[in-house]
């Protein structure tokens, strides 16, 4: 089941990485780091956000250093990243653009700092074509005791 199952995520802080790897557990599905050049983002978050709202407003959004995955066989792909001011993150953003032409489900998973702002209908609307599963947003504070969530999350995408 799981060879048709691909995460995908991005981590500023680790805690997105934290849950995805909760969530690879209870797949075994493939994971794809995404990743940025260093020095892309400082470890200041302030800093980091004044970055993103640079590229944001510039349209001109980081480029990943990661390989972009074979999405052919993934039926179901599991994007993750960090809530950045309400929003989907930029490299999270750069991945969704190359997902042209994929035809399977897209489901997002997130992390944030006690606001998830409107994080899913941004995810949303930056794949108009795709069909967007819910998703499951979980705060930093909850990340040790977010197994049953994970767990509930996938069983009604019908992953488990």
């Amino acid at each position: 089941m799981t060879n048709n199952v691909l995460i995908a995520d991005y981590s500023w802080s680790g805690n997105t990485a934290k849950l995805a790897t909760i969530i690879q557990q209870e797949t075994s599905a493939d994971r794809l780091d995404l990743t940025v050049a260093a020095g892309t983002f400082s470890d200041d978050m302030y800093a980091t956000a004044d970055v993103a709202n640079q590229q944001l407003a510039t349209g001109q959004l980081p480029m990943l250093t990661s390989e972009q995955p074979r999405l052919d066989q993934v039926q179901l792909l599991l994007v993750g990243g960090p809530v950045w001011s309400g929003k989907v993150a930029t490299p999270v953003r750069s991945f969704l653009q190359q997902l042209q032409g994929y035809q399977g489900t897209v489901a997002p998973f997130y992390t944030d700092a006690g606001t998830p702002g409107d994080y899913e209908t941004d995810f949303a609307k930056l794949v108009p074509s795709l069909s967007v599963a819910t998703g499951l947003g979980v705060a930093a504070s909850e990340l040790t005791q977010s197994n049953q969530l994970v767990a509930d999350w996938l069983q009604k995408l019908t992953v488990k």
